[in-house]
């Protein structure tokens, strides 16, 4: 089984996959935030991403995330941009960890999710609808950014379609429970 996890920044993604993989013992949680981080020290990756950024977004050979950061969350071209050049490398990592996983269940935890082929293969989706302000004060806090960073964050998201999930839940511990004792 696939579960797909999604919403914005600061909603609750990774504690709500960590509470489904603590009750469904054989499961596997794939948070594929930390995948796009690992492959940026790919060495193509980061040629790719100087090339199109420049030299300003690495130190010490390494690119700096924040800097980074910095150039693709105010635009959704340039965060496009940035999809178009880790995404074939992220891909072929989230296909060998379902792949060496087909057993288990496999949560995936990702706001990008309804725009690759994985959503597709989901069994069961999840949206977590949570408040702007709530989600704010957690990302700040959980990030050590500042509002208008969170705000730079917020403007490169995309927009989710609520009939294109299972479940939606808006903040709302009881649904939460109700979900969890589904599987």
């Amino acid at each position: 089984m696939i579960i797909g996890i999604c919403g914005k920044s600061g909603s609750g993604k990774s504690t709500l996959s960590r509470e489904i993989c603590n009750k469904c013992l054989d499961s596997i949680y794939v948070d594929i935030d930390k995948i796009g981080h690992k492959v940026l020290f790919i060495n193509d990756v980061r040629d790719e991403l100087v090339k199109c950024f420049g030299e300003d977004i690495v130190n010490d050979n390494i690119v700096d995330r924040k800097k980074l950061g910095e150039s693709v969350f105010n635009s959704r071209l340039n965060m496009k941009k940035l999809s178009d050049i880790t995404w074939k490398y992220m891909e072929k990592e989230i296909d060998n960890i379902i792949s060496r996983n087909k057993d288990k269940v496999i949560v995936l935890d990702w706001i990008l999710l309804p725009i690759t082929k994985y959503f597709t293969m989901c069994d069961m989706k999840i949206l977590l609808c949570i408040p702007y302000q709530v989600r704010k004060e957690r990302a700040m806090l959980r990030d050590n950014i500042s509002s208008e960073d969170f705000d730079l964050r917020e403007s490169a998201s995309i927009d989710f379609k609520l009939d294109d999930f299972d479940y939606v839940i808006q903040d709302n511990e009881i649904d939460v429970r109700r979900l969890l004792k589904l599987l």
